[in-house]
């Protein structure tokens, strides 16, 4: 059985605000990181350990992953019963800071 995917209100935000900084080069760049991304968070609800432990969250009892796609960092967290995506952020920009 899948997981529920669910999105911290910041970690979407990060989304739209990616999406829109890609659409000022190319629309269809951004349609193509949008579906992408959003295809792979999707398969986290069935796929649950497809990604490594997020090596940069201290103290991490391994219900913190993360992954990246197209210079993006997707952070996630599992729980008993969902995925919660809690941050998406540029690598070039500070990966570290939580």
């Amino acid at each position: 059985m899948a997981l529920v995917i669910k999105w911290n209100k910041q970690a979407f935000s990060q989304l739209i605000k990616a999406i829109e900084y890609i659409q000022q080069d190319s629309p269809a760049n951004a349609d193509k990181v949008k579906n992408e991304i959003l295809q792979n968070i999707k398969n986290l609800g069935l796929h649950t350990d497809k990604y490594p432990a997020d090596k940069f969250k201290m103290d991490n009892d391994g219900s913190f992953r993360a992954f990246e796609l197209y210079h993006y960092r997707i952070s996630y967290r599992l729980f008993k019963n969902e995925v919660r995506i809690i941050r998406l952020r540029h690598t070039k920009r500070n990966p570290k800071s939580y």
